[in-house]
């Protein structure tokens, strides 16, 4: 953490309000030197942002405001609700829905100028129908499976859809999709098998813009790349890579508020269950943050395994015992007493404590331990 950076988190601290907590520190810098970094590595690829689930968690109003700074003008959600909130504050943003067209909501698309994600034949078939109706060319995406086998069009389906040209004629096809599988591993050889078969898929539409790549596709082959780049997890602080170190930086600060200190006698144990048994003579930091914020049950220690860590500045912190819905416990004997007191704050994610390594601790993925961050943080945006 450079030293604007921690002056600015340590304002951020000390005008939280008591009440608070937790406090989620957002570094919005960061977050676009992030986009920065995957727009380079996409090379001549238009760069759009993956801003569904609300940011991945981290807000999207001053997400979204931050990547205007950048190139960002193409966005990307998941819902038709997202999309129309999102439209609210970014007049004039390029919006696609990933989960496609649902029946009915044609006109919702034309009224709002929102462009879904067509996954199927049968909704190429709804959004040609309301266009050539309402003589009104709109834009739209269509996605193709070459391998997820989640959503996008089937062979069979695009074979059919190459076969009756009429059906595109009455809208305007913009881009034409797929998503990466294992971009994760960029040796895996399904990456090559993926690619090939957009390849042949796509030669059936010609002269429409082209986008396979999602954040860890951002990073492999220039081939990849196409036209369009789709980063989502990178831009957040996530390593989209099954490579250390990242190539992205931290974007987001949590800090636990201590809300008691309390003496453990060796022998004891800590928290539900008694999976802890304290072996010595122990300070205990009980903070207020727990599962019911999305700090995971299972990032919890016992006899058996350690769990996640905490710090105060370069102190580490070991979490002791079960993380519960409102409380967690930390082991601060050999921090010195003076930071250790109620009302301080322990660092539970940021660059010590990477969304990835508490992930890590959980079973699970950066993307669920970002959109997982709780409501009840009191939550700072820093522009340093």
């Amino acid at each position: 953490m450079d030293t604007g950076f921690s002056e600015a988190v340590e304002r951020a601290l000390a005008a939280a309000p008591a009440s608070a907590n937790g406090v989620l520190v957002i570094r919005l810098p960061a977050l676009r030197r992030n986009y920065r970094r995957a727009a380079e590595a996409s090379l001549k690829a238009e760069t759009a942002a993956v801003v569904k689930a609300n940011a991945y968690g981290l807000g999207i109003q001053p997400v979204l405001t931050a990547l205007q700074k950048e190139t960002a003008r193409t966005f990307f959600v998941a819902t038709l609700d997202e999309a129309l909130a999102l439209r609210t504050f970014a007049n004039d943003a390029t919006i696609y829905t990933l989960n496609g067209l649902m029946p009915g909501t044609s006109a919702v698309y034309r009224d709002a100028r929102l462009r879904p994600v067509l996954n199927s034949l049968a909704e190429v078939e709804e959004w040609s129908a309301y266009c050539r109706e309402h003589e009104a060319r709109l834009p739209a995406a269509i996605q193709f499976d070459t391998g997820m086998c989640r959503v996008g069009l089937e062979p069979e389906a695009a074979d059919a859809l190459a076969e009756k040209p009429e059906l595109l004629q009455p809208f305007r096809p913009a881009v034409l999709m797929s998503h990466l599988v294992r971009a994760d591993e960029p040796m895996h050889p399904l990456n090559e098998v993926q690619f090939k078969r957009f390849e042949a898929v796509t030669s059936l539409f010609p002269g429409i813009a082209k986008s396979l790549v999602n954040s860890a596709g951002c990073l492999l082959r220039r081939k990849y790349h196409l036209d369009l780049a789709r980063p989502g997890i990178a831009i957040y602080g996530g390593n989209p890579q099954k490579v250390e170190p990242s190539q992205f930086e931290p974007v987001v600060w949590l800090f636990g508020r201590i809300v008691q200190v309390r003496h453990g006698e060796k022998g004891f144990t800590v928290g539900y269950g008694g999976t802890e048994t304290l072996r010595r003579d122990s300070r205990i930091a009980t903070v207020g943050v727990g599962y019911a914020d999305g700090y995971f049950r299972g990032v919890s220690s016992s006899d058996a395994k350690p769990g996640a860590v905490g710090h105060i500045g370069e102190h580490a912190l070991p979490l002791i015992g079960r993380v519960s819905m409102d409380l967690t416990t930390f082991d601060a004997t050999d921090v010195p007493e003076a930071l250790v007191h109620r009302g301080g704050f322990v660092e539970l994610l940021g660059e010590k404590t990477t969304v990835d390594d508490l992930a890590r601790h959980a079973g699970t993925i950066g993307y669920e331990v970002l959109t997982s961050l709780g409501r009840r943080y009191h939550r700072v945006y820093v522009d340093e």
